[in-house]
C-alpha cells in the first residue's frame, strides 16, 4: 500500500488565503489532489495542515480520519512530511507520495505513471521531470522514512534525494503542473483562473 501525504500546513502568505481552500478549475486545490492520487495501490490519505487548521479543517471536503495537524508547521515543508509519515506508524506501507498542495495540477494518469515506476523499477524514489526539471509529486519507499524523519530541517528531503542519487527514477512527463509552483495569485491569473 502506498500512501498519498498531501502538504497544506503553511500560512499562504503570498496567497492571501489559504491554499488548501483556493479554488481552481471547480475544485480547491486539495481535492485536486486527493482526485489526482486515486488509485488502487493509494491506500490511504493524509492531509497535513497547520497554520490555520482550526479554520481549515470544517471547511475541508475530506473524512476527517485524513486530517493530521502539525503543530511545528512554522519549521517547514519537511516537519510536515515528518508529520505525515509519524501517521502512519504501525501500518504497513510501501511508500509516501508527497504532494505539496501549491502543485494541484498533476493527475492521475501521473500518479499512476510514477506507481508504475516505483513497482517496476524497485527504485527508493521516484519523481516526475518535465522536460528535464525535477517536480512534484515524489514518491519516497518506505525504505528511506527514517532518513526523512532525521534529515535537517534547513536542507529538507533534498538531502535524502541528494544521498540516493544513484537510486532514483526519473518520470518524464508533458505535464508542466510538475513545476508550477501556484503560491500567489499572480500565478492564478496566469492560468486564466479569477
Amino acid at each position: 500500500m502506498i500512501a498519498a501525504i498531501i502538504l497544506a500546513a503553511g500560512e499562504s502568505r503570498r496567497m492571501g488565503s489559504p491554499k488548501a481552500l483556493v479554488p481552481l478549475r471547480g475544485l480547491t486545490f486539495v481535492e485536486h489532489l486527493v482526485a489526482a492520487t486515486r488509485h488502487a495501490r493509494v491506500g490511504l490519505t493524509r492531509i497535513v495542515l497547520g497554520a490555520g487548521a482550526g479554520d481549515i479543517r470544517p471547511r475541508l471536503n475530506a473524512d476527517a480520519s485524513t486530517i493530521v495537524v502539525n503543530h511545528e508547521w512554522e519549521k517547514g515543508p519537511l516537519s510536515s512530511i515528518q508529520t505525515g509519515l509519524r501517521s502512519l506508524e504501525g501500518m504497513e506501507v510501501e511508500g509516501a507520495l508527497i504532494c505539496p498542495v501549491d502543485h494541484p495540477l498533476v493527475t492521475q494518469h501521473l500518479v499512476s505513471s510514477m506507481i508504475e515506476a516505483f513497482d517496476v523499477t524497485n527504485c527508493a524514489i521516484i519523481l516526475p521531470t518535465y522536460h528535464g526539471r525535477r517536480g512534484h509529486p515524489v514518491l519516497f519507499s518506505s525504505t528511506l522514512f527514517s532518513e526523512l524523519m532525521a534529515a535537517p530541517m534547513e536542507t529538507g528531503a533534498r538531502t535524502v534525494v541528494r544521498a540516493h542519487a544513484n537510486n532514483i527514477a526519473s518520470v518524464p512527463t508533458e505535464e508542466e503542473g510538475v513545476i508550477l509552483n501556484l503560491d500567489d495569485p499572480a500565478a492564478l491569473t496566469i492560468l486564466g483562473t479569477p
